[in-house]
């Protein structure tokens, strides 16, 4: 890790009320004392001191001996002039201090045993959080309920391959450690609470990203009509032709803090236009990647059974055109709605709310929630690791072979954590943060 002193605007690129810089490692208060006057200025420990910077702006400093990133670290509070935040910079890069890369602050946090990796990579959601759903489930990751659910399982995956490895220390012996039904039993645990967080995936990248949902339906029977009138913009062409959407229309909804992303898809139909063939293809996809299905029927039609295979999936039956019919009853299960008059749309929104909430469960379970598309794959190798040691006990195979399972699985579950890691996975994951963060 490199030891000298970092520096970098921490607040958002722009003018602003104020903006602020911050420096970190062993050298940060001598070098930000430099520029500081009166001369006998001094800045006590976790004190806010008001002075003036070099004669360029009037600050406020605060010096923590241990800050975020676990080396002594001062902040300096200025004037958000564009002129003023690049001055200071320079001012205390000419002081001894460097530009700091992207994410190098929590980099520096993580090396420093401040953080875990998956709790870094938590800090990036944070700041990239838009709604109370994302913001919730990165504080929550960031707080460690998820990394000590991580910790216990390698913790577990220690203990196995800790039996294992005596046995080989005493192979001459022939004295067995680790009775092999009680492996089995612990292996099929690690497997179950494996697959309950594989599975949590889908919901956890849903509140990351936004919950897909795909409008589908027959031509006509109001899609696009619908789209718009959620957004309240003519976001989507609508026409009475059949066939007028050719390809499908993402657009994003909050409701109640959660995004939604609402996508408008083909009319499901035969039709010897490829164009439309392939619109209709992609519609079917939709269905496939969404978490909730809007099937549309216009109400004035008679019902038929959608033309989809809707299984496992959360299915919400939207009967359209409220307004042309003579008497709104009598449409069958499912929310009635008008695009035009309004009718229902609020009744519509609060059904997406409860099917989603029915789809999420308790709240309280957001501490174990994987949102990560990296630790899912790092998860799905270690469970395939495990298959293949509770293959090996089953098969009566020595213990040096399945040790050799037991510590891949270890390896795997390490890169999410940090336990392990590379230059490269380390660049990839702190090169998307933020300069400043």
């Amino acid at each position: 890790m490199k030891s000298d002193t970092i520096v970098a605007i921490s607040t958002p690129r722009g003018v602003g009320g104020i903006a602020v810089a911050r420096l970190s490692g062993h050298e940060a208060l001598a070098i930000a004392e430099k520029h500081l006057s009166p001369l006998t200025a001094h800045l006590s420990p976790r004190r806010a001191t008001y002075c003036r910077f070099a004669n360029l702006d009037d600050v406020v400093a605060v010096y923590f001996p241990k800050g975020y990133t676990g080396e002594p670290t001062v902040e300096i509070s200025c004037h958000g002039s564009l002129y003023v935040q690049q001055a200071l910079l320079q001012a205390l890069v000419d002081g001894g201090a460097r530009l700091a890369e992207p994410g190098e602050f929590t980099q520096r946090a993580f090396l420093n045993g401040r953080l875990d990796l998956s709790q870094a990579e938590a800090v990036a959601d944070l700041i990239d959080s838009v709604t109370p759903a994302q913001h919730r489930l990165a504080v929550s990751q960031l707080r460690g309920g998820y990394a000590q659910t991580l910790r216990e399982l390698r913790k577990q995956l220690l203990d196995l391959t800790s039996l294992l490895e005596l046995e080989l220390d005493f192979s001459q012996e022939d004295v067995e450690f680790a009775d092999r039904s009680q492996l089995q039993k612990t292996i099929s645990s690690l497997h179950f609470q494996l697959s309950t967080l594989l599975s949590s995936f889908s919901l956890g990248n849903a509140l990351k990203r936004g919950v897909p949902v795909a409008i589908v339906g027959k031509p006509n029977a109001g899609k696009s009509s619908l789209l718009n009138a959620l957004l309240g913009d003519d976001r989507a062409i609508v026409s009475d032709i059949p066939g007028t959407t050719r390809d499908t229309i993402e657009e994003t909804l909050t409701l109640d803090g959660i995004t939604f992303r609402f996508i408008d898809t083909a009319g499901l139909r035969f039709s010897d236009d490829q164009v439309e063939t392939l619109g209709v293809e992609r519609s079917r996809k939709a269905v496939a990647q969404a978490e909730i299905v809007l099937y549309l029927h216009d109400a004035t039609t008679p019902w038929t059974e959608p033309d989809l295979d809707l299984s496992g999936k959360a299915t919400l039956v939207v009967h359209t055109k409220a307004d042309l019919l003579n008497t709104p009853g009598g449409v069958g299960e499912g929310v009635l709605i008008s695009t035009w008059t309004g009718f229902g749309l609020e009744s519509l929104k609060q059904a997406i709310l409860n099917t989603f909430h029915a789809r999420m469960g308790d709240d309280d379970t957001h501490d174990i929630l994987l949102s990560n598309a990296r630790h899912y794959e790092a998860l799905k190798h270690v469970r395939q690791a495990l298959d293949a040691v509770s293959q090996g006990l089953a098969d009566g195979i020595p213990a040096d072979l399945v040790a050799v399972d037991l510590r891949d699985a270890l390896y795997h579950l390490g890169t999410i954590t940090g336990e392990v890691t590379s230059d490269e996975l380390l660049g990839n994951i702190f090169g998307r943060f933020c300069v400043g963060k």
